[in-house]
């Protein structure tokens, strides 16, 4: 399976993955290859408002308006997702999937955001060295599921590792009710 991830598949950490970067995650993966791969967390908000951060994005940011945790890596990195609500997409976006994609910060707000219908800011990113990812796969650290882009948009960003889990079906729908620490269960 390993072989065929691809930008825009979501990574559910498995309910025994105790790392505290990656404890109940979900995270996108943006790129893989056979140098590694780079992905961000999409249910970390941080307490940091995107419009204190990042001044005039935060009539476009989704609510919460906050910059996420996008991983461990890079923590003084912005990464920006959007979805464009225009066929012809702004300066500075690069397509994943469709409407989905990246955007550059660098970019002025006011000319950008018109053509956007929602973005989020993340601040660092999760990375894996070549064959990481696909050690940790085969270990049962992570299950691969299909892209659903809202993902990265979740009001309920709490919510969304038992709801991307449940989606899925049989065993993986099961795991979503897992306690968070089976010991005290």
């Amino acid at each position: 399976m390993t072989s065929e991830l691809l930008p825009g598949h979501r990574l559910v950490a498995a309910p025994t993955l105790r790392d505290p970067n990656f404890f109940r995650t979900v995270v996108l993966l943006l790129e893989h290859d056979d140098g590694g791969a780079l992905g961000l967390v999409l249910n970390r908000p941080s307490g940091a408002a995107v419009a204190d951060a990042l001044p005039g994005w935060e009539g476009v940011a989704a609510a919460p308006p906050v910059v996420f945790v996008g991983g461990p890596v890079a923590p003084e990195a912005g990464i920006c997702l959007a979805r464009v609500g225009t066929a012809d997409p702004p300066p500075g976006w690069t397509g994943l999937a469709g409407r989905f994609g990246t955007l550059d910060l660098q970019a002025e707000p006011a000319v950008v955001a018109p053509a956007l219908e929602r973005m989020r800011v993340f601040a660092g990113y999760a990375g894996w060295a070549a064959a990481q990812l696909a050690a940790e796969i085969d270990g049962g650290d992570w299950f691969v599921v299909p892209a659903e882009p809202d993902d990265a948009f979740t009001a309920a960003a709490d919510r969304l590792w038992p709801d991307v889990l449940r989606r899925q079906g049989g065993r993986l729908a099961m795991l979503a009710t897992f306690p968070p620490d089976p010991s005290l269960n």
